[in-house]
């Protein structure tokens, strides 16, 4: 496995065990995602990696576990009997073997800058799974820590990027982290989140 499938493996780790974590009376819970709530986060990272994954395999997204396609940047029409845990569990690991799959490597994506191939978003790859992780634990009492590696590794790739994130399709402002921050905190304060 590649040192970015394992990363994005980590990631994906990370997120699993939240979701599996989450209390039944908590999927209603406001999230750090303004008017979103914990199942709805959790819609979202299922949707928008489904259609990666559907796109570098040439594919057209299909519905996983009583969640069905929503266009990107949408949230899904989740069923009440849907199974996030095994959604995510499918395509997970789905795009953990593709992006270490030459054929994958090379599909352009869309992106608001255009499209790209696949293999040129590796790098920070796991941030939506890494941010809503975070997002998913505060909103339900869960565990806040982050998977520090992977953390520093996403961080320092957006920090040139800082102009180019604060627009409405990415991240809001910065907030100002604490004189004793840790990275984690760091992090989560670059990317608009109050920790």
């Amino acid at each position: 496995m590649s040192e970015q499938a394992e990363r994005f493996r980590r990631a994906a780790d990370g997120f699993q065990a939240r979701v599996e974590a989450v209390p039944a009376d908590r999927w209603e819970a406001p999230t750090p995602c303004p008017d979103w709530t914990a199942r709805d986060v959790v819609a979202h990272v299922i949707n928008e990696a489904r259609r990666v994954l559907a796109t570098v395999r040439g594919l057209e997204p299909e519905q996983v576990y009583g969640v069905p396609v929503a266009d990107m940047g949408k949230l899904p029409q989740v069923r009440p009997d849907a199974d996030l845990a095994a959604a995510w569990a499918r395509i997970s690991a789905g795009m953990t073997v593709a992006i270490d799959d030459p054929d994958c490597l090379k599909v352009a994506l869309p992106t608001p800058v255009g499209p790209l191939p696949f293999k040129d978003s590796l790098e920070a790859l796991p941030e939506d799974v890494l941010i809503h992780t975070w997002d998913l634990a505060r909103a339900t009492g869960g565990d806040e820590k982050l998977d520090p590696e992977v953390v520093a590794h996403v961080y320092e790739h957006f920090k040139p990027m800082d102009e180019f994130l604060r627009q409405p399709w990415a991240f809001g402002p910065k907030v100002t982290p604490p004189p004793d921050a840790d990275l984690q905190t760091e992090f989560l304060c670059f990317v608009g989140r109050h920790p």
